[in-house]
């Protein structure tokens, strides 16, 4: 199981919220290129990278740090938020981004992203970001109409090759992840789950790796010094 440690971006900033609210910020780095390095020195083959403020304003807010990153950790990364239009997939697929990550577009949107499906391919993944069984969007702040699960089974349908799956009510609360939900998502589907939200301790990773799912985002755990990179790599398996 690949792990996939975070860099929520803010200003520039490596920040975290508690239970994706805005007005519960804490910032940990003014350097995230700093940050990513150290994840690269520590063995990590994934990043996971997050435009906050593009989640709430679907412009690309944080392009010049998320450039700077890939640039220089050469790490394969993956970027979500704010993701809204061909324009801004082609400019992340250009600057050498791994994966692209629609979240609130594949929701409001399944013409644009069934045509970027079309288009980029495996480039493309959905986040699925969870709160009271339905899925959110607009960086969290609201609900759509959709169950999350009847959204996930629509997704594998029409050719999805990787999910982000966020329970919110476990982000960056330290609580641990829901790991029925990834039990029941990595049972249900082919796609390549990634578990996002809650993955607070050593015993989380290694409940998630023995579910089979392909990887396991790392948040606040990391910031806080309650996981250790190197002993969630050796949890996880190969990398």
């Amino acid at each position: 199981m690949k792990i996939l440690p975070a860099i929520d971006l803010y200003g520039a900033k490596a920040v975290r919220l508690y239970k994706g609210d805005y007005n519960e910020m804490t910032v940990y780095s003014d350097d995230p290129v700093s940050v990513a390095a150290d994840f690269v020195n520590c063995g990590v083959s994934e990043i996971h990278l997050v435009d906050l403020e593009g989640a709430k304003s679907g412009g690309l807010d944080n392009f010049d740090t998320v450039s700077r990153i890939v640039k220089e950790t050469k790490a394969f990364c993956e970027i979500g938020g704010g993701i809204r239009s061909m324009e801004a997939i082609e400019k992340y697929a250009k600057l050498g981004i791994g994966r692209v990550i629609l979240g609130t577009a594949a929701v409001s949107n399944p013409v644009f992203l069934e045509e970027a499906l079309k288009r980029f391919g495996s480039l493309i993944a959905v986040g699925v970001d969870i709160k009271d069984g339905m899925v959110a969007i607009k960086g969290w702040t609201e609900k759509s109409e959709y169950g999350a699960l009847d959204f996930c089974d629509k997704l594998e349908s029409i050719g999805v090759k990787t999910l982000i799956s966020t329970d919110i009510s476990r982000d960056g609360a330290m609580r641990g992840t829901n790991r029925d939900l990834y039990r029941e998502l990595a049972q249900r589907y082919t796609m390549n789950i990634i578990a996002s939200g809650g993955v607070s301790t050593i015993s989380d990773v290694s409940a998630l790796a023995k579910m089979k799912i392909y990887g396991a985002i790392i948040g606040k755990a990391y910031y806080t010094g309650d996981i250790d990179l190197r002993e969630a790599i050796a949890a996880g398996g190969v990398q």
